[in-house]
Parts: structure tokens; sequence; C-alpha cells
């Protein structure tokens, strides 16, 4: 949320509003396959972003599993220089991955739906799935961040020719 300003109100209770409460993002979540969302990808001009990781194997590897959490007002800080890429792909770009290389160390500052304050290093795929979701509360998309656009690859190919 933006004031008139340009200040942005950082409470917790402006991101959580009504959203979470009418379960709209993870209904969205779930109907779609996903395992992370933002609040503006279904509309919702709120800086809430939920993820949801199922435990197993995948093509980023072995998994540890992340119960549904919602993450409130979330403010990323890169910790470190380490950089990884990872092939994503998105609800809101549907057919398509790309490579996108993000820090892989990061501390994230967000309020819970108990309006608690929190903060936790984060590291590996779920700190590229955190800054990928919380990409899209400024408007961002993983394209934006391709730094060559031969890294992008329609989804049926990137499947048939594993490039993972």
């Amino acid at each position: 949320f933006q004031a008139e300003d340009g200040i942005r109100d950082r409470s917790p209770s402006r991101g959580l509003g009504d959203v979470y409460k009418r379960q709209d993002l993870s209904d969205t979540l779930e109907a779609s396959g996903g395992i992370g969302l933002a609040a503006p990808q279904i509309g919702e001009l709120v800086r809430v972003v939920i993820i949801k990781i199922p435990k197993g194997s995948s093509s980023y590897g072995e998994l540890e599993a992340l119960p549904l959490t919602v993450f409130i007002n979330p403010i990323i800080t890169p910790v470190g220089q380490e950089q990884k890429s990872h092939w994503e792909g998105c609800l809101s770009v549907p057919g398509l991955r790309g490579l996108v290389s993000r820090p892989q160390n990061i501390q994230l500052r967000y309020y819970d739906p108990e309006k608690k304050e929190t903060s936790l290093k984060v590291e590996g795929f779920l700190s590229t799935v955190l800054q990928h979701e919380c990409d899209h509360l400024d408007g961002t998309l993983y394209l934006d961040r391709l730094s060559d656009t031969k890294d992008l690859s329609f989804e049926e190919e990137f499947l048939e020719y594993n490039l993972n």
C-alpha cells in the first residue's frame, strides 16, 4: 500500500484485509497446483504472499515440506553474494519457463496472520520461491529478471528436453 506521500504503510492490518480470511489465495494456489501465490495475482492489491511446498523429489531436487504459510508485508534483504539459477515458471505467465539467477541467502521480515512480526534467514530453493512471489508485490515478473532471452523456453520443450 502506497500512501499519497509515497511512504508504504507496512502495518500488518493493512496487508491482511479479508484476502486470507476468504481463502481466495489458498483456493487459487490449490487449484493451480503451484507452490506460491501473491495477492496481486488474483487482483487483490495488498502485500500478501502464500507458499506451500510439498515434501519430495522435484525438478529442483529433494524438497523439504513447508505447510501453507502466509507472509504479510514481506521485506527481503539479500545476505552475501552467492547466486544460483533456477528455471522458474509462473501462473501469471502460463506455458513458459525462464532461467533466473537470484541470491541464495536472504533475510526475510514479515507479519504472520496473527500480526506477529517475524524475521528469518532463508536459503536455497525457498529463498528463490520467496523472491519470485515477493516480486509480484512490486509488479515484477521473472521475465523481467532474465539476463538473456535465450534462457526462456516453452514449458512443453522444457519438459521434453529436460532443460533442468
